[in-house]
């Protein structure tokens, strides 16, 4: 990589400059060949050659691991830059921006129903703001499912910088392609609500069971779907309902969103035992969940 350019031209420059010394010592004092020279002086000979080369190598591999740490570092703390105002609460304004004609209630493609597992749905249209997504879609073996503990962790997102189980719940989901997806698209859409005023954390649903939840991800709809979207403070719903009529932005990246998190649904829910289940559905990703997609028409009526 171009950052270790100049580290693997310090080693190889080092590496010249000791050559050239061992041949000039080499050249200019002579070296005795006698019987005198036994196997233990060849020995330390050929190390004292040998050993600062290695020690040089040895120095140019730390310095790239060092470069690689930091670069990842800086990385990370991107990431929890955008995620720090998930943890931050300012008050609500008193005067939210509405439309107050209601947005027709269509339910999305996501909502419609579907064979049972592991049947999956179709991929859809991605958003134009995911260049990082298109490494992912090369073939690749099938990893290994995320433990559950992890994803519920992942997808409730870090409270703060402190948050470091989180935080390492949250890379190792990122590591999974079909997770990472869910994740990035459950980031964006926190972050726009959030900048209208919407936090998730003062969003408590109406808890459904992990039998209902379950029949959900199967692909029941109609009364079943009802009892999943159970968020439905009048205010967010209605600022959710005009941003989805009025802002294109928001409207494709909430419909990417709901799609993903729901193939997550029908691939996870599955192998989750229930408290896993309860859990997941109390996550800041879940309640966005709830929240879009009712105000969607995904779960029947906007605010109904």
């Amino acid at each position: 990589m171009t950052e270790h350019k100049p580290v693997l031209m310090i080693g190889l420059a080092l590496s010249a400059i000791w050559v050239a010394l061992l041949l000039g010592f080499w050249l200019l004092i002579p070296v005795r060949t006698d019987a005198e020279t036994g196997g233990i002086t060849r020995l330390v000979i050929i190390i004292g050659i040998v050993m600062p080369l290695i020690l040089i190598w040895m120095a140019v591999g730390l310095a790239r691991a060092i470069s690689d740490l930091r670069a990842e570092a800086a990385e990370l703390r991107s990431d929890l830059d955008q995620l720090k105002q998930l943890a931050s609460k300012p008050p609500k304004s008193t005067t939210p921006q509405v439309v107050p004609e209601p947005i027709p209630t269509q339910p999305l493609p996501a909502a419609q129903p579907r064979p049972a597992p592991p049947a999956a749905i179709a991929q859809p249209r991605q958003p134009a703001a995911a260049p990082h997504q298109a490494s992912m879609d090369f073939d690749s073996p099938e990893p290994a499912p995320i433990p559950a503990d992890t994803l519920v962790l992942a997808l409730n997102f870090p409270d703060d910088a402190d948050d470091h189980e989180t935080i390492a719940a949250l890379r190792t989901a990122l590591k999974e392609p079909e997770t990472a997806r869910v994740l990035r698209a459950a980031q964006d859409v926190v972050t726009l609500l959030a900048g209208h005023g919407i936090f998730m954390d003062d969003l408590p649903p109406e808890h459904a069971s992990p039998a209902i939840w379950r029949k959900f991800a199967e692909g029941e709809r109609g009364k079943i779907a009802a009892k999943i979207g159970g968020i439905r403070d009048a205010d967010a719903l209605e600022i959710v309902s005009a941003l989805l009529r009025g802002d294109e932005i928001f409207r494709d990246t909430a419909h990417h969103f709901l799609r993903h998190f729901d193939t997550l649904l029908t691939r996870d829910l599955p192998r989750l035992e229930d408290v896993h289940v309860q859990a997941l559905a109390d996550t800041r990703t879940a309640r966005g969940f709830m929240l879009i997609g009712r105000a969607a028409g995904v779960f029947g009526q906007t605010g109904a």
